[in-house]
């Protein structure tokens, strides 16, 4: 069985831990019977753990109930990056594995419920554990709205990144929250309705930021380039640019620049909403043309995964990475 989940951007903003937008970058995974466990892995993430520590594995041996299995993973999802590849790997293998609710496994392993119901359902969707269970509503997205991806070559754990945040929030920033929230699913929805101010937080940004002391500055650029609101990629540190389709080239143009200028090495995306969610079957390859990849020679965009793909590293043996990664 194959499966593909898209990557996922979690918060947006003020919507910490709810809300998340399914993106245009992809993990497929294939599962097969074998007389043994074997595990091989290409694009973003490879090599990182090809044995039963890999989460594709663990995921599919827990749904299969053994480890007589050959797994195939294929990535375009940068790991430790913000962007949700936690939640679709999981969603990914525990659909090519045979579960008949990938959405529960998901946001079990991941942990954060809005990233998994992204990967699986696609679109704009706000999520929340109800009384044991994951529950899910899509919400409108403006057709024409793009986002422009600010990915460093920079790993961030969600762990090292919740860290910082506080044990308790005021009433105040509580209630500016939930305000801009309102403010951002309107925008969002409507992209003439949508401000810079609808994407501001009280709640994890500005705490975070010690962690990537650029980000301010990048964000600026993404609003001098013309994204309509700009915020962080779940935990970060992958920043995103709000845009329609025609402002993209723009906003991507002036962040380019910005990132040469703080010396920080990345590239910069242009990712479309990703409105199908999970795909299983022969249709769940990975898609030609995903994403605007900046690096000559990242062969990701295109859907070929090579065996070594040079686009972001993550240090050699760090597989904790691929553990409750990046999402908020």
């Amino acid at each position: 069985m194959r499966a593909r989940a898209p990557a996922s951007a979690a918060n947006l903003g003020p919507g910490f831990d709810t809300l998340a937008l399914a993106l245009s970058l992809y993990v497929e995974v294939q599962v097969e019977p074998a007389p043994r466990l074997v595990v091989h892995s290409y694009g973003e993430g490879a090599g990182l753990a090809d044995d039963a520590g890999h989460l594709a594995a663990r995921v599919a041996m827990d749904v299969a109930g053994h480890d007589r299995l050959a797994i195939t993973v294929r990535s375009q999802i940068p790991v430790a990056r913000g962007l949700g590849s936690s939640a679709a790997l999981a969603a990914a293998a525990a659909a090519a594995a045979g579960s008949t609710d990938p959405l529960a496994v998901a946001a079990h392993v991941d942990g954060h419920p809005e990233n998994a119901a992204a990967s699986v359902t696609g679109g704009l969707v706000v999520a929340a554990n109800v009384r044991g269970s994951v529950r899910v509503l899509p919400m409108p997205l403006d057709p024409d709205l793009v986002v422009v991806a600010v990915v460093p070559d920079r790993p961030l754990t969600t762990a090292k990144a919740r860290q910082l945040l506080p044990s308790q929030v005021s009433r105040d920033d509580a209630a500016f929250n939930l305000g801009r929230m309102g403010l951002l699913l309107a925008g969002l929805a409507d992209h003439r309705r949508l401000t810079r101010e609808a994407a501001e937080d009280r709640l994890h940004q500005d705490y975070r930021s010690p962690l990537f002391p650029e980000a301010p500055k990048l964000l600026a650029a993404l609003h001098d380039g013309g994204a309509l609101a700009a915020c962080w990629s779940g935990a970060g540190p992958t920043l995103l640019g709000i845009c329609t389709s025609g402002q993209a080239s723009g906003v991507q143009r002036v962040a380019k620049d910005e990132l040469a200028a703080s010396g920080v090495p990345g590239q910069v995306l242009v990712l479309a909403p990703d409105n199908e969610g999970l795909v299983r079957g022969a249709d769940a390859r990975l898609p030609a043309g995903t994403g605007s990849f900046d690096r000559p020679g990242d062969e990701a965009a295109s859907g070929v995964i090579p065996e070594a793909n040079g686009s972001l590293s993550v240090p050699p043996g760090d597989q904790a990475l691929f553990d409750f990664d990046e999402n908020s």
